[in-house]
């Protein structure tokens, strides 16, 4: 392995923040944690975990009343906690899909997709980031009977029955590129199939949307999606996940989700958090509205330092400055940093080889002189031979 791929642990720092996925500011709102505080003196909760799984001991009345806020939050039917959205995405995908149904998941999906994948009895194919063509004819390759053993993921193997289910898998805010799917078209391909669509909106919700319900909802596509995953660890602050889908489906991972059911609840804190998290979305548009701004700010400063046939088009609050070569975004990674500015690296194999980029995360809290010094910086030191 090269060394310069080889990742390590960073220590807390000083620097100004364009690094976390803390967009809305969320995880130092006081607001937050006093009323999550409240919370749990109204369930009368003195206690440090939840003492087991929710299917023996750890099942408190807190973990209903905060499904039931998320449920109507995103006008949904049914919505499940689960300790981390990796767990969920595993959860989900190693135990819905059947041997013999298949996955047609996009080729940038997230790693707990894609693990979740792997351990599925299903088989999966990726197709060409965000390309409704590409992913058009898979379905139809699928639905003659004719998709070649090679396009297969790696570890998968057989050949297509006629009465298999589909599921297309995609994500409304990519990770590393900030950019989004077609989601209309997607739905519009989805029902012409058949198909059952499942999105993962871990980088939408918070940030987009009336209420920051997450790009589903701000498209009004809510009831035509099988599954949306949720994410708390990004804009709300906190720590967990949730799936959201049909009253039958929540039954079906309850008894067969196995990063559901073989795991220690969170901690009611944990769960008392995000219901304060949703509160706050529900009564506050102020730091929504601060990101925004600064997400257009950012834009006028990259066009101003004729900066932007380096960035990745995106609308949201990840921003992604391509620098090719390890070495070299790890370089002007540093220059950044000596200058008080936290922005990290992404590297290959995370990305493809001759993709690497500085990732920016915008906040809700960064400052408009803070934006206009990074890009200044970033443009000078892009610029060096």
């Amino acid at each position: 392995m090269n060394v310069n791929s080889l990742r390590k642990l960073g220590n807390p720092n000083t620097l100004i923040d364009f690094s976390s996925n803390d967009y809305l500011g969320f995880s130092k709102n006081k607001q937050i944690y006093l009323a999550a505080s409240e919370i749990l003196k109204r369930h009368n909760l003195e206690v440090n975990g939840a003492t087991g799984s929710r299917l023996l001991s750890g099942n408190h009345s807190i973990y209903t009343e905060t499904e039931k806020i998320i449920t109507s939050f995103h006008n949904n039917d049914a919505a499940l906690i689960f300790n981390s959205g990796y767990d969920a995405n595993i959860g989900f995908f190693s135990s819905v899909p059947q041997r013999g149904d298949v996955i047609l998941y996009d080729e940038l999906c997230h790693a707990s997709i894609r693990d979740g994948i792997t351990m599925s009895n299903a088989k999966g194919y990726k197709f060409k980031h965000n390309d409704l063509d590409d992913l058009s004819k898979l379905v139809n390759k699928k639905m003659n009977n004719s998709l070649p053993l090679g396009e297969m993921s790696a570890g998968q193997s057989g050949s297509f029955t006629p009465d298999q289910n589909i599921y297309v898998v995609t994500e409304s805010v990519f990770s590393m590129d900030g950019d989004q799917p077609d989601l209309k078209a997607m739905v519009e391909l989805c029902n012409k199939y058949h198909c059952h669509l499942i999105v993962d909106e871990a980088h939408a919700l918070g940030v987009f949307g009336k209420k920051g319900e997450g790009l589903i909802q701000a498209l009004g596509l809510e009831k035509e999606v099988f599954a949306r995953i949720i994410t708390f660890g990004k804009a709300l602050g906190c720590h967990g996940a949730a799936i959201l889908g049909s009253a039958d489906l929540k039954g079906y991972l309850v008894n067969f989700a196995r990063s559901f059911i073989y795991t220690t609840g969170l901690p009611p804190h944990s769960v008392a958090t995000i219901q304060a998290a949703y509160q706050e979305l529900n009564s506050n548009d102020r730091s929504r509205i601060d990101l925004k701004s600064n997400i257009a700010i950012l834009h006028k400063e990259i066009c101003k330092q004729d900066l932007g046939t380096f960035f990745i088009t995106s609308k949201s609050a990840i921003q992604s400055c391509v620098i090719a070569g390890n070495a070299r975004v790890k370089e002007i990674s540093e220059a950044i940093k000596e200058n008080g500015f936290d922005a990290k690296p992404i590297l290959s194999p995370t990305v493809p080889e001759g993709q690497e980029r500085l990732r920016i995360c915008l906040h809700s809290y960064n400052t408009i002189v803070e934006i206009e010094n990074l890009v200044l910086h970033l443009g000078t030191f892009i610029k060096k031979v």
